[in-house]
């Protein structure tokens, strides 16, 4: 008997040696599983010369082509910002807006690039690059401009004109809070039926984002009919600045070092005039490009990532 407890004892010895080699084990799998997932992305980009994009298949921000391939502002920006960095294959993956950022996280792409405004909510989520685009809003006038509409103070100067928006968009509501009544700005409940009623002559000015402006305008049947106000001022804020959405490329938290590396090569192809040719190619003008200087964490200082 005594010797069976001593080899039960011996035994458990044994079995907890075990366990504890093997728990040792684990937590060496796990951590370094933890290292590889930690690990930023950048250096596997940068080896493997590739990374995966998603995007939301909407003009001018990042679309499929008739002809089967991808293009948009943001595809052709990221393109030319990482392609000096050695990385020659992009992938682009299409899904739903709401699926981007749940996609990002859950690691099926490695970067949203489509129009993404920087916002508090989102920078909680993910770490974006400085800004490239500044959206603010555009409004769409009879072809010349015949009341010389050049800010909202324009309209609300004149008690004879009415501008048209979006209901629920946040474009009427600036018009509004710039100074035109409410009596005076009518909405509508898609872009078609706002457009028909300023070449009915209902209203003088449709106002919107400034890239759904100039998407519109793309429209051949409206060439000649229709254009866009330059310049336009939209609603100034109580600081003194214009109101707009900053648009800019979002990783993952962990791998804020290619958002680095994406910023630096950002930079440059600005001051080499790569960005303004982009914009351009997509009828933004240079009121669309993000102040110098502006960076994500001046829009985000609370939760920077």
């Amino acid at each position: 008997m005594p010797r069976h407890q001593g080899g039960t004892k011996m035994n458990v010895s044994r079995v907890r040696r075990a366990v504890f080699a093997g728990a040792a084990a684990m937590a060496m799998l796990s951590a370094g599983n933890s290292a590889v997932r930690a690990q930023s992305i950048k250096d596997r980009v940068l080896n493997e010369g590739k990374i995966t994009i998603g995007i939301h298949n909407q003009p001018p921000w990042g679309f499929k082509t008739e002809g089967g391939g991808v293009s948009g502002v943001h595809p052709d920006m990221i393109k030319a910002v990482l392609e000096p960095l050695g990385v020659k294959q992009v992938d682009f993956v299409i899904m739903d807006w709401g699926a981007l950022i749940p996609s990002l996280i859950s690691r099926r792409i490695d970067v949203v690039a489509s129009g993404m405004a920087i916002t508090p909510l989102r920078c909680a989520q993910v770490a974006f690059s400085n800004p490239d685009l500044a959206i603010g809003d555009g409004v769409i006038v009879k072809a010349g401009n015949p009341h010389n509409i050049h800010s909202y103070a324009d309209v609300a100067r004149n008690p004879a004109l009415r501008i048209g928006g979006g209901r629920g968009s946040s474009n009427p509501e600036n018009a509004v809070k710039a100074g035109i009544p409410k009596d005076r700005v009518l909405l509508f409940d898609d872009k078609q039926s706002t457009i028909a009623a300023l070449l009915a002559g209902r209203i003088d000015a449709d106002t919107g984002s400034t890239a759904s402006v100039i998407d519109v305008l793309k429209d051949p049947e409206l060439k000649g009919k229709l254009e866009r106000a330059l310049p336009f001022t939209g609603l100034i804020l109580p600081n003194g600045q214009e109101a707009k959405n900053y648009a800019g490329i979002a990783f993952r938290p962990e791998d804020a070092g290619l958002r680095d590396l994406y910023n630096e090569s950002l930079a440059k192809r600005k001051a080499e005039g790569v960005v303004k040719e982009i914009f351009a190619r997509y009828g933004f003008t240079d009121s669309e490009i993000a102040p110098q200087g502006l960076t994500a964490k001046d829009i985000c200082p609370d939760n920077y990532r």
